[in-house]
């Protein structure tokens, strides 16, 4: 199956001569990114560590452990060699799982090249170290973090709808805003619109604080409940987002945006997002070990989960619904427990702050 031909004009506002991108990393939003990079005509080199996964990319146009189904471009090509995929690349999009961006950041941190905006779409917080994406990449490079630009990409986008071509909307923030501007002009395309923030703490707890909500929203409708409970679960999630974006230095605005109710909704409402189905696994008596093998790729709201929790003693904060989550995820309490839990505590008046 191929997607239908894209549109290779993009806004007058945005546009860019071709460019070679780099992207690190196969999997499933891997190979998108890949596949919405090339929407401007610029050309994409993949790092990835199976030869089969390359063989299939350069002689196929197939990647053949992520939509099989999917003809990528001929301009999308792959390699081993991380060296040579970052070799006169305009920006590099790091593709790889939040739990090992540290190891593989700090295993490959020589190769990255002075001044090339690394975008990370890492979502979560490694739970070894205790830190957000923006932290722990810094920490990763060392005394090269200074020489490498970080951005920060979030936003409701499944990677199945980006190769079927899907218009969609994300941020992308850097603490710099000319940064986030440089690499939104890169990547934005009539389909892949990128919009720029300079809150980078706001972005990266939307992105990773939605997960754990996709789980409980999952199990909710595990239990059978419909869009009424989730839709109560999203408006409240969001407020507990917010709290922890203000308590860590982000700006509770951004959470209204894409990277927080936007990709909260995406992820809390649609059956294609992993930790949704990890939730609705849970809901039906599986193991998390059980959810995991069903679902068969990375479900980051587990390990964020634990961090929220640990997060939210630290400065004080109630969030009752991802303290549920956690309940749930660490075998201490049943999914319909922890709904009553969370229904029958004290009253109380509506705040938005």
């Amino acid at each position: 199956w191929r997607p239908e031909p894209r549109d290779s004009g993009i806004m007058s506002e945005t546009k860019q001569g071709a460019l070679k991108i780099a992207v690190l990393g196969a999997g499933s939003y891997g190979t998108a990114m890949a596949y919405v990079a090339t929407h401007n005509g610029h050309s994409v080199m993949v790092y990835a560590r199976s030869k089969e996964v390359v063989d299939g990319i350069n002689k196929n146009h197939i990647n053949p452990k992520r939509f099989t189904d999917v003809k990528l471009p001929d301009s999308i090509t792959a390699s081993t060699d991380i060296k040579e995929v970052l070799k006169d690349a305009a920006c590099v999009i790091h593709a790889v799982p939040a739990q090992h961006t540290p190891d593989f950041v700090g295993k490959f941190k020589d190769a990255f090249v002075k001044g090339i905006p690394v975008v990370s779409t890492a979502k979560g917080i490694h739970v070894k170290t205790h830190r957000l994406m923006s932290e722990a990449i810094p920490a990763a490079l060392g005394d090269r973090s200074e020489e490498i630009p970080l951005v920060f990409l979030s936003g409701p986008s499944f990677a199945k709808e980006m190769v079927k071509g899907h218009p969609m909307a994300v941020v992308v923030a850097a603490h710099e805003l000319k940064m986030a501007q440089h690499v939104q002009k890169i990547l934005s395309s009539i389909r892949f619109r990128c919009y720029a923030s300079n809150d980078v703490i706001g972005v990266e707890v939307g992105g990773a604080l939605k997960n754990p909500l996709a789980i409980g929203a999952g199990m909710a409708r595990g239990l059978g409940f419909g869009q009424s409970t989730i839709a109560g679960l999203v408006t409240r999630g969001c407020r507990e987002m917010r709290q922890l974006a203000i308590a860590l230095g982000g700006k509770p605005e951004t959470l209204a945006g894409l990277s927080g109710v936007g990709d909260l909704m995406l992820t809390c409402f649609s059956s294609l997002s992993r930790n949704n189905r990890c939730g609705m696994a849970l809901a039906k008596g599986k193991t998390v070990e059980e959810a995991f093998e069903e679902i068969g790729e990375v479900v980051e709201g587990v390990p964020t989960a634990k961090e929220v929790v640990r997060l939210a003693e630290i400065h004080k904060l109630e969030l009752p619904l991802f303290r549920a989550v956690d309940l749930i995820l660490s075998g201490k309490v049943k999914p319909d427990k922890a709904l009553r839990l969370i229904m029958g505590r004290d009253l109380g008046t509506e705040e938005f702050h």
